[in-house]
């Protein structure tokens, strides 16, 4: 659809993107594709392949990892689809050209198919069951499973779709229960690889590599293929996710896509309100549409209020991480089948879940990467209409530069994926993992790479392993992997259950936990608000009440960092730049409640949550020279740098808001100077802070250059203003952080290079 005239003619337009159409470049169906799945196909409508789909699907059928890495909607799916087919279907294979070997198996070729979330797994399982038929064994398997799945999963299925969980928790610590499956395995699946970064996707690398090494155990091989929309170096991220090597890049997109109008909206109010009502209005003419919103808490929001202005509100409903399986899967069948008009979601619904249809999407704010932006926005379109995509500018800093440098949405490449494989504390807890499952040779380096043994032997030192002869062991009676959470690396999760009923609703990481289901909060849930009643960190749960809340609560943490070592160091022109290990200790120690209309405070509350204490990486600046400045001056000028930065730092390394995290100090005793840290959020560390020391200089010349733009006094939310402050951004100053930024670069703060 094109630009609405309420749109286009409003003054809180900044940019409008205009793409063309574009024809696709067709390719014929490999001729050992079978006749049966060929009439299936040419049901569907599809007699010929997209060239890059013929591309990746006849090297995968050859026996070549591939790296698939092309736009939403573009058919990545069938390009895995039809070799795995013809192999744990049809019992046909390429010839390999010896690049791989399998030991005779106990059943046909089995193929395994790994993605994020749970409800992707289903709905690819849908897909793949329509496309090879009744007769081919698909199943899922999560931790919605039943008894009876899993075991079909475990000794019948030839195709298992699931997510790293559970092949980290429930697959490879049975590996011997799983061997038929294992055995036979010629295909690995990795689907929306490019979500696999920082330490998650460090964790599921190891995952990767301890499967790899169990199945050479059984004598098998398997081909890695990735999928994933547009990524830079997607071979090169496959390799490392893998410990793979000889990757084919697939990531020359041609198939055929509708023009899109993209435009970036700049409002003066609360965007997400902005965005609840163009959604409303968008449903209201006929319009099918998304809005990815900024959290679950403004998911909800913003259905409600979209809700409160359609006029079949019921045609609105909000979708994110949380809900139970069968509230997932009746939303996503409302969406396809178009009973839902509209609705709100966290980026749970931006991976490949098939929502065709949609007319158009809006995004909050810059959801921290390039790539996230496309899968978001790919989302409209692609049933061949042309499509409508807007993003609505939050009152935040890397926001705000964004409108002003629309190019770096347009004109740029996407970024680098970020993962480090080898980090230490995530290899060094899955070696323990594998050494459980096998013991662990010193040949085993081919899998986990050369710091192996030096990890090893420090397990050994803490008792964890025991070392005989050339061989590692575990010696505990319990589960290695149990200690282990791919998630959020701080336990299992909290539930949310209802006081009056037991009744579960819903479910929340453990590092979220104290932030947002502590004694008084309110916690949303499917438009319902619930009060925190009782906390109960042992324990695992939070017990709720339903009520009528008219504000929401806001927590309120207090933080520390200690310097354990540095790494590297360069002088500035005005100021050092240091990277290096860091302990940090943060604590939630009470909450605010806001009003829900206009964010004014109400009150406060005092908590009394443990300190949670962690080692990570960080960079840090000082500034010797305070310039004559008084403390509070100081203080502010550090802190509204330190916001600022760490906003704008998402345009510049593959991060997440909640990836990095800051802390300024006026005098720091390791530093003996005013200092500011930007640290990794994230136990052990997650890349992020170690690639923003690296780009410096265009980093903070950046955020030199938005300070200077705004024309505020002290601050304000399109520059230093930060809604996660924990202190309540008190103080802040923007004047004195331009002044110390300039002083510490000198010069650096010129128009800035954009990263490619």
């Amino acid at each position: 659809m094109a630009v609405p005239e309420w749109i286009e003619g409003e003054g809180q337009v900044r940019h409008v993107h205009r793409r063309p159409a574009r024809p696709g470049v067709l390719a014929p169906v490999p001729d050992w594709v079978s006749q049966p799945v060929r009439d299936t196909l040419a049901g569907q409508g599809v007699r010929a392949l997209w060239q890059h789909q013929s591309l990746a699907a006849q090297a995968a059928f050859e026996g070549r990892h591939v790296a698939l890495s092309t736009a939403t909607g573009s058919g990545k799916s069938l390009a895995y689809l039809l070799p795995i087919i013809a192999a744990t279907a049809e019992g046909r294979v390429g010839t390999d050209a010896g690049r791989h070997r399998w030991a005779r198996p106990d059943r046909a070729h089995t193929a395994l198919y790994l993605a994020p979330t749970k409800a992707l797994a289903h709905d690819q399982a849908k897909r793949a069951a329509a496309l090879g038929g009744a007769s081919w064994r698909v199943s899922t398997l999560d931790g919605d499973s039943e008894p009876g799945e899993r075991r079909f999963a475990r000794d019948f299925a030839t195709f298992v779709l699931t997510n790293p969980d559970m092949l980290h928790r429930s697959v490879l610590p049975a590996h011997e229960r799983w061997q038929g499956l294992l055995r036979s395995l010629r295909y690995v699946v990795v689907d929306e690889a490019h979500r696999y970064r920082g330490v998650f996707g460090a964790h599921v690398a190891s995952v990767l590599r301890r499967l790899r090494r169990i199945c050479r155990h059984y004598g098998a091989d398997p081909i890695f293929i990735s999928a994933s929309g547009t990524i830079a170096t997607p071979a090169d991220h496959l390799a490392r996710l893998a410990g793979i090597d000889d990757v084919l890049p697939v990531d020359n997109d041609t198939s055929s896509r509708p023009a899109l109008d993209f435009v970036v909206w700049q409002g003066d109010g609360d965007p997400h309100r902005e965005a609840a009502g163009m959604l409303a209005r968008l449903v209201d003419s006929g319009a099918q549409a998304l809005a990815f919103t900024t959290s679950r808490v403004q998911a909800e929001l913003v259905a409600e209020q979209a809700r409160r202005h359609c006029i079949v509100p019921d045609e609105i409903a909000s979708y994110r991480a949380g809900y139970l399986a069968t509230d997932r899967r009746e939303l996503e069948a409302g969406l396809s089948s178009g009973r839902l008009r509209g609705v709100a979601c966290t980026n749970a619904l931006e991976l490949g879940v098939d929502v065709t249809g949609m007319d158009a999407v809006l995004t909050v704010g810059f959801p921290g990467s390039l790539a996230s932006l496309w899968q978001q926005a790919g989302r409209a379109g692609r049933d061949g209409r042309d499509a409508l995509a807007v993003m609505l500018a939050k009152p935040d800093p890397l926001d705000s530069w964004l409108c002003q440098h629309p190019e770096a949405l347009f004109d740029t490449e996407v970024e680098t994926t970020v993962l480090h494989p080898e980090q230490p504390a995530v290899l060094g807890a899955h070696l323990a993992a594998a050494a459980q499952e096998l013991p662990v040779a010193a040949g085993d380096e081919e899998f986990f790479g050369p710091t192996m043994t030096g990890l090893l032997d420090r397990l050994v030192a803490g008792r964890v392993l025991r070392r005989r002869g050339t061989s590692w062991f575990w010696t505990s009676p319990t589960r290695a992997v149990d200690r282990i959470d791919l998630r959020s690396i701080a336990g299992s999760g909290v539930e949310i259950i209802e006081a009056a009923t037991g009744r579960v609703i819903g479910q929340v990481d453990t590092a979220a936990a104290d932030r947002t289901v502590h004694a008084g909060a309110v916690y949303l849930h499917q438009g319902e608000q619930w009060l925190v009643d009782d906390y109960d960190l042992d324990a695992g749960v939070a017990m709720c009440s339903r009520v009528r809340a008219e504000w929401f609560t806001q927590p309120s943490t207090q933080l520390s960092v200690r310097v354990l070592g540095t790494d590297h160091r360069r002088d500035l022109a005005g100021g050092s730049l240091f990277a290096g290990t860091v302990e940090l200790t943060s604590q939630v120690i009470g909450y605010l409640r806001r009003d829900a209309a206009t964010g004014t405070v109400w009150d406060s509350s005092p908590l009394e949550l443990p300190a949670r204490t962690f080692r990570t990486r960080a960079l840090w600046w000082t500034v010797p020279d305070a310039m004559g400045l008084a403390e509070r001056d100081l203080a502010g000028g550090l802190h509204a740098a330190e916001h600022a930065a760490i906003a704008l730092l998402p345009r510049f390394t593959a991060c997440d808001a909640g990836d990095v995290g800051g802390l300024s100090i006026t005098h720091h005793t390791d530093t003996g100077a005013p200092t500011v840290f930007v640290h990794d959020g994230l136990p052990g560390g997650s890349g992020f802070a170690d690639q923003a020391y690296e780009l410096a200089e265009r980093w903070l010349g950046a955020t030199t250059e938005l300070l200077a733009a705004c024309g505020c006094e002290q601050g304000c939310p399109r520059c230093v203003v930060s809604p996660r402050c924990g202190s309540g951004n008190q103080p802040l100053d923007r004047r004195t952080a331009l002044t110390l930024l300039r002083g510490l670069l000198a010069g650096h703060g010129a128009p800035v290079t954009l990263p490619a």
